[in-house]
């Protein structure tokens, strides 16, 4: 028997069949009569030389073949779903599996996103955040957004997004502070770049206090014990200013440091697909570096 001739009806009324354990509930599913299912899945068996099910005055029970068949089919017929519900209006649509630091994803990518989407009909992005620590091949990602300089191994970078970093805290505790050196008396969180402060310092020419308080591995949650009033936080102002607007924070000095920016990454060598190349170009425009918040 030539089973790829297999009728695919045949399969679809084994596979409601068994799901359903009913020949009723799968005639209602696949609109067809009850005897019809049955018909059917009585031919698949004759074709097959192997009972699905047992046939119980109850109901249905899948023999071991039945149970065997069942999930190879099942996987099958979502997959072909899934693949035909990529069509619309006569064309593929894309899938595009980015991976965004966390807070560029909240703070940035999310409040535009809407645009890509209105732009790129056809492509669905799906977004994973992380720390900014990520594998682009073992993690299945087709790009990557993350802070640094740049220089990763083996990834083709471009930067989208300069964010030179100030220190920012509460009004109360921004009021103890008349120069950057009183920086060594009030608690500095820190995240786990230790370069950060030491850069900042330099910037504003002063030694770096012995840093005391919390590390983060979030900026957004160190941002937010800042605005606690826990501490200082080294942090990018042009992703914060509806709380820089609101005086939920407050920059006490004005000297930024440039420690690192925001770097679109695709794995070096690898050919840019159309969802790829669309969402580059994106990131590349001069709208999507306007500001998310432009309050006065």
């Amino acid at each position: 028997m030539d089973r790829t001739q297999l009728p695919l009806n045949a399969l679809r009324a084994f596979e409601a069949s068994a799901r359903h354990l009913s020949f009723t509930r799968a005639s209602a599913e696949l609109c067809v009569t009850q005897a019809a299912v049955s018909h059917q899945v009585k031919g698949l068996e004759r074709r097959l030389g192997a009972v699905l099910f047992r046939r119980l005055a109850h109901g249905l029970v899948l023999t071991e073949e039945g149970q065997a068949l069942l999930p190879v089919l099942t996987e099958a017929f979502d997959r072909i779903g899934r693949g035909l519900e990529r069509f619309q209006a006569g064309a593929m649509r894309q899938v595009l599996t980015v991976g965004v630091v966390g807070t560029f994803a909240v703070r940035w990518l999310l409040p535009r996103l809407a645009g890509f989407r209105d732009a790129q009909p056809l492509v669905d992005v799906q977004v994973r955040t992380h720390n900014n620590k990520v594998d682009l091949a073992a993690e299945g990602l087709d790009m990557a957004i993350r802070f640094g300089d740049g220089r990763w191994h083996g990834v083709a970078c471009e930067e989208i997004l300069r964010a030179p970093l100030t220190p920012v805290c509460a009004p109360g505790l921004a009021a103890r502070l008349e120069a950057p050196r009183d920086l060594a008396s009030v608690p500095l969180l820190r995240s786990y770049r230790r370069e950060e402060w030491p850069a900042w310092c330099a910037a504003a020419e002063v030694e770096p206090p012995t840093a005391f308080g919390p590390v983060f591995d979030s900026l957004s949650l160190m941002v937010q014990a800042a605005i606690l009033g826990e501490g200082v936080a080294l942090a990018p102002p042009i992703m914060f200013g509806r709380e820089l607007h609101l005086r939920q924070l407050v920059q006490p000095f004005p000297v930024e440091a440039e420690v690192g920016a925001y770097w679109l990454t695709a794995l070096a060598g690898r050919p840019l697909t159309p969802a790829m190349a669309a969402f580059r170009d994106w990131c590349l425009a001069p709208a999507f570096r306007a500001q998310p918040y432009g309050g006065d």
